[in-house]
């Protein structure tokens, strides 16, 4: 998996601080131009892994990051589409791991030709680090280490 700094997106640096104002963290941003019009995708998060986003957060976060991408675009033909992560996203960009810390993963480690899964503790630009229950009840947590480059794939693990 590839780790592709959120800063190097397009706009990414100019809004994310105007959704960690209203209390989100910015996942993904595209800007695409589309036969005359521009179509943005916008993907946020709550900075609390525990809550959910619902339609109302991304109202307010549509109503706040619209008028701003217009103006750093210089164009009001735009369609923008807001959502949430969903329960079960695939983790496109490394560089995600950091921002969903708290949140149970599963990954597919091409070193053990399995999916390893645990709660994002931390994350860097080449690795994340997760947290497993030990094996045996009563017996405190593990941590693992797995290397971006041996990652096939991730996705949240929902209940």
């Amino acid at each position: 998996m590839d780790y592709i700094s959120l800063n190097t997106i397009p706009h990414y640096a100019e809004c994310a601080p105007l959704v960690e104002g209203l209390g989100y963290k910015l996942v993904e941003l595209r800007i695409t131009p589309q036969k005359g019009t521009v179509r943005i995708l916008a993907v946020i998060a709550a900075k609390d892994p525990s809550l959910d986003i619902g339609v109302n957060d991304c109202s307010k976060v549509h109503h706040a990051l619209l008028p701003r991408l217009e103006a750093l675009l210089g164009t009001d033909d735009t369609y923008m589409e807001l959502t949430s992560p969903g329960m079960e996203r695939n983790i496109k960009n490394a560089a995600e791991f950091e921002l969903f810390t708290g949140r149970q993963v599963r990954v597919w480690d091409r070193t053990v030709n399995d999916w390893v899964g645990g709660t994002i503790v931390s994350a860097d630009e080449k690795s994340v680090t997760l947290e497993q229950p030990g094996a045996e009840e009563g017996t405190g947590t593990v941590r693992c280490i797995v290397l971006f480059e041996n990652i096939a794939k991730a996705k949240f693990i929902h209940l």
